[in-house]
């Protein structure tokens, strides 16, 4: 599970837009891929240098430049320059643990965005920081590593399928988005799922594992609501703030994101409360249980106090005991003890102690 313990670059003595890579180097290398389209035309270069790049700002129809792993500073930096893009927006795209956000630089939108998949082992989530930068006729990507989040998105423009090969880029960025947030609810369910399994083993048999596994799942939860609620910000700033990049005509689909988000949300939300309530609910269980043990004890030891003071009473050697001389005295007092622990035991169930 990615945890902000994880060691960060030193950038305390370095002055404000001095880039340097902060975070897990996941990939050390930096690739760029660039894809250019229109409503007729489609062409994807899977790997070009920065003279190609520049090269190709150029191009006629919507370009995505996608890089890949934010290993190679040098070409990031020069990237950032060729575009424009300030240096401290370059910073924050090294920074893979900058808080999601949208920032308006007049020529161009900076977003940042946690693209998020189960992680290789139980309880731990796969946290890849997206950066996009909208510009206007192009769009610049960064992500952490190589992967498939946009796979589907990009066999979506390459066959020409929907409405994105006739939008302009702020579409691509709506359509990247989706995608993030689609994400987040393929997770919730997951969750959801593992939440019903766990909530039927507090109620049916609750042990310490139950427990553990109900921290694991709060740290889930709250690793999910650090990376889900600063998208609704940017959902609702990107629906009313930006027109001079962010076209009209894609207001519905900014809506309909707006409302997606807002639903895993709640979903969270919901989620963390019935988390909450499984954790009282396992205390009570346990409390009940240790109640129900004192109680079946105590009303052991109840039972044994007068058996034991006529067992002891018996026990005393002194001579002059009438009763140590009478034939029955042995099954007389034993049937006493019999019959005050009877008595005890029809007075408990009377009282519904028992």
């Amino acid at each position: 599970m990615q945890s902000t313990s994880d060691s960060f670059s030193p950038k305390t003595a370095l002055s404000p837009g001095t880039l340097s890579h902060v975070g897990r180097p996941r990939q050390q290398t930096t690739t760029i891929s660039v894809m250019t389209y229109d409503a007729k035309e489609y062409r994807q270069v899977p790997r070009v240098n920065l003279d190609e790049v520049e090269a190709l700002k150029s191009a006629p129809g919507c370009k995505w430049f996608r890089v890949q792993g934010l290993g190679d500073v040098e070409t990031l930096q020069d990237l950032g320059d060729m575009f424009g893009v300030h240096r401290l927006a370059m910073e924050d795209v090294l920074n893979t643990y900058q808080r999601p956000k949208l920032e308006d630089f007049e020529d161009y939108l900076f977003l940042v965005c946690k693209a998020i998949a189960p992680g290789e082992e139980e309880n731990s989530l796969r946290i890849r920081q997206v950066s996009l930068v909208l510009g206007r006729g192009f769009i610049l990507s960064f992500e952490e590593e190589p992967s498939e989040l946009f796979a589907a998105l990009l066999k979506r423009i390459a066959n020409g399928r929907g409405r994105i090969r006739n939008m302009d880029p702020d579409y691509l960025a709506y359509a990247m988005l989706d995608v993030v947030v689609d994400n987040y609810f393929l997770l919730l369910e997951t969750v959801g799922d593992q939440m019903e399994e766990i909530e039927e083993s507090v109620m049916i048999q609750p042990t310490t594992d139950t427990l553990q596994e109900l921290y694991r799942k709060k740290r889930l939860a709250l690793q999910l609501r650090r990376a889900l609620m600063p998208l609704r910000e940017i959902s609702s700033a990107l629906l009313r703030e930006y027109p001079h990049l962010v076209s009209e005509s894609i207001a519905p689909y900014l809506r309909d994101l707006h409302d997606h988000v807002i639903q895993a949300i709640d979903i969270l939300e919901s989620l963390r409360e019935n988390l909450s309530a499984l954790s009282d609910l396992y205390l009570s269980s346990i409390n009940n249980r240790m109640n129900e043990v004192m109680k079946l004890l105590t009303i052991i030891a109840t039972i044994f106090i007068p058996i034991t003071f006529i067992a002891s009473l018996y026990g005393m050697n002194f001579k002059h005991m009438p009763e140590l001389e009478m034939v029955w005295a042995y099954p007389a007092v034993v049937a006493l003890m019999a019959a005050v622990a009877g008595g005890l035991l029809v007075f408990f169930k009377t009282r519904k102690w028992m």
